[in-house]
């Protein structure tokens, strides 16, 4: 599965777009299928870097890469999804859930 379209690279917001929106857009969400770790993607630098939500160990905003999202794999192999049916939300939207 390509984790980026043309459709979702047209819609995020440069690094540092979205710096002074308190309840920024989370664009698209990235996932393990056999793990419980999910990344939601607010601004993309264009090449290879995300700022966006990390739904771990914490839940925390930060940076992550689409490099390593390619090639992390989760505890059966199976290699992170992007969630074809994810409808953007504000952040205060996911965290009310």
């Amino acid at each position: 599965m390509k984790l980026l379209t043309k459709e979702i690279l047209a819609r995020l917001p440069k690094i540092g777009e979205t710096e002074n929106d308190p309840d920024p857009l989370l664009v698209c969400k990235f996932f393990y299928p056999d793990f419980s770790w999910t990344w939601y993607a607010i601004e993309f630098d264009g090449e290879d870097l995300f700022f966006g939500l990390v739904d771990g160990f914490e839940r925390e905003l930060g940076y992550f890469s689409l490099s390593e999202l390619q090639q992390n794999r989760g505890k059966l192999g199976c290699l992170i999804e992007r969630d074809r049916y994810f409808q953007p939300i504000r952040l205060s939207e996911l965290k009310d859930r």
